[in-house]
């Protein structure tokens, strides 16, 4: 009897261990998509040089005398991504710190994650001291990206989930449309980091950049629709995948319409281009989380378990866990 009860004290300490991790990496997910945005905003403002040392901003933590909407864009960004590094530090160094009550794979998909998040800060002072070189600006957003994926991998991976095992193939079409937008979120960052829409507007230079990007958006389109119909011709789908299914959709429509109204627009309205980037990083993290949860779903009726489920404290619980057999 005594065993028993030490065996559930130890389940519930391992899960509450998970849960903590759990939400920090949510919270950090949706920092980092904060600052992709406030990055977004910095580059269509002009205000990539405002701060024109790194890391400090005039010499200063807090630049008070040279304020202004401009130098505030920049100064909030490296903060944002500052808070963001120290919260991945904290992570990290909670992970290890409770290793033996988390899944083996954790601490170290952790620990890349910081590394990621210290390498987009090493690529976020070089764009300043190389003077916005579109290379570095383009890895800048790269890396950011790559991190966000990371997290919602963490996240999706660590998420209660009970699957039905009716996804099929779905998982892969979602890998497959979350490459392409990745792919795609590049090219965008390659047209804006060398400002080709204004150039081909203006002189016809640059044009093919442009379109490169333009017509970059057939295979994720055509992926994500497929996605999308599969997804309602799926019987039993579980509700949750069917909604990011559905959402991908709608975030698809919603950043083809913003696209076409910053291409009409000649990027001359800030906030459609930076919602532009937002949605798009959005459709990214929802195709991510969409594919970790399938190939946990096709796991279902499988004996062998996912990796990063393996180990689970929630599936070493009685009946009914979240990522039994996952």
């Amino acid at each position: 009897m005594s065993e028993f009860v030490l065996e559930q004290q130890n389940i519930a300490t391992e899960a509450q261990a998970e849960e903590r991790i759990r939400r920090l990496v949510w919270k950090i997910s949706v920092a980092t998509l904060i600052l992709i945005a406030i990055g977004s905003a910095t580059r269509v403002m002009n205000a990539g040089l405002a701060c024109p040392d790194w890391p400090l901003c005039y010499g200063e933590l807090v630049p008070a005398k040279q304020m202004n909407l401009q130098v505030f864009l920049e100064w909030f960004h490296r903060l944002d991504a500052a808070l963001i590094g120290f919260s991945s530090l904290i992570l990290v160094v909670l992970s290890w710190w409770k290793r033996q009550q988390l899944p083996t794979w954790l601490p170290w998909a952790i620990t890349f994650a910081l590394f990621l998040i210290v390498f987009q800060g090493v690529l976020g002072g070089l764009t300043v001291t190389q003077l916005l070189r579109f290379d570095i600006v383009t890895a800048h957003l790269g890396t950011a990206l790559l991190f966000f994926i990371t997290l919602l991998v963490i996240g999706a991976a660590l998420t209660p989930y009970q699957g039905t095992g009716t996804v099929n193939n779905l998982p892969w079409v979602g890998l497959t449309a979350a490459i392409l937008v990745y792919v795609q979120s590049l090219l965008g960052a390659v047209v804006g980091s060398r400002w080709a829409l204004h150039q081909c507007f203006a002189g016809y230079q640059l044009c093919g950049v442009m379109y490169s990007h333009i017509f970059g958006l057939i295979p994720p389109t055509v992926a994500i629709v497929s996605l999308v119909v599969m997804s309602w011709r799926t019987p039993a789908l579980h509700p949750a995948l069917r909604k990011l299914a559905n959402m991908a959709g709608g975030l698809l429509v919603l950043q083809i319409l913003l696209g076409i109204a910053t291409f009409r627009l000649h990027l001359q309205v800030e906030p459609l281009t930076v919602s532009h980037s937002c949605v798009g990083a959005t459709l990214l993290g929802t195709l991510v989380v969409f594919t970790v949860l399938g190939i946990r779903d096709a796991r279902t009726n499988s004996q062998t378990e996912l990796p990063f489920a393996g180990n689970s404290a929630v599936n070493r619980t009685g009946s009914q866990p979240a990522e039994s057999n996952s």
